[in-house]
């Protein structure tokens, strides 16, 4: 549904990576960790598309949702996404997409999250709601290198936080899969966002069910362009806008 938000704050995180706070009726809608809006960046036909953001937290006592956003090189859609300011009003398509499923949770009790860059956001509602439900949960972070690093604090107040950087510059030295292969824990689900070659490697090694969101470029968000197709395998080919961006461990060809 479109609906007009008001900028309440748009801040710098990391490099290059921006925190946008913003004012927004959520009384008629059920959000989900895992969703998505899509931003009509400027009134210009200079950004025509929208841009897919994911929703980094939900604050439905103050209406209120927080975005995180990596600004691309030169004058992106998300460079002019940056230079909004407070009481700056956004045209937004919301909420869009499948989120993370915690209706299926029954017996599980310690949850692995795993994300890696700008995948990152969505898995922190996640983790909230989570811990809301009474159970553990572990975070495993990769980034390339320290500059990159965001919302570290955020997830350690949620529980046991683990950061990882190609360069190591910060935390671990190599990425997710590595930290994953050193913790003596047993979870007994995961969830993840990130890179296509992060999650395949998850998918590939670790033997628990798990949820896995995909990061893709869109340009409708809801299922009339088919600009982000992926091929699963049982049920042919499926829009990661719709039918995404979470999917079931195994179900999608990755």
């Amino acid at each position: 549904m479109l609906e007009l938000s008001t900028v309440l704050s748009n801040r710098e995180l990391a490099h290059n990576i921006y925190e946008l706070t913003i004012k927004v009726d959520l009384s008629k809608y059920q959000l989900k960790p895992g969703q998505f809006v899509h931003i009509r960046v400027s009134p210009s036909t200079e950004h025509v598309l929208r841009r897919p953001i994911s929703i980094a937290s939900i604050d439905t006592d103050h209406s209120t949702l927080t975005l995180v956003y990596r600004v691309g090189n030169g004058q992106s859609g998300t460079y002019k996404l940056s230079t909004l300011s407070k009481g700056n009003s956004l045209d937004i398509l919301m909420p869009l997409g499948n989120g993370y499923n915690l209706d299926h949770l029954k017996d599980e009790k310690h949850i692995l999250l795993v994300g890696g860059g700008i995948g990152v956001p969505p898995l922190y509602e996640l983790s909230k709601q989570l811990n809301d439900k009474g159970l553990k949960t572990t975070h495993v972070l990769g980034f390339n290198s320290k500059e990159d690093v965001f919302y570290e604090d955020n997830f350690k107040k949620l529980g046991d936080t683990y950061i990882a950087t190609a360069d190591g510059t910060y935390g671990e030295s190599g990425f997710v899969t590595d930290v994953i292969e050193n913790l003596k824990e047993d979870f007994d689900k995961f969830y993840a966002c990130g890179p296509i070659a992060m999650l395949k490697v998850l998918e590939n090694t670790l033997t628990i069910p798990g949820e896995l969101s995909l990061e893709e470029r869109m340009g409708c968000g809801f299922g009339v362009c088919y600009a982000c197709v992926c091929q699963t395998k049982s049920r042919g080919q499926v829009k990661i806008c719709t039918e995404g961006p979470v999917f079931e461990k195994g179900e999608v060809v990755l």
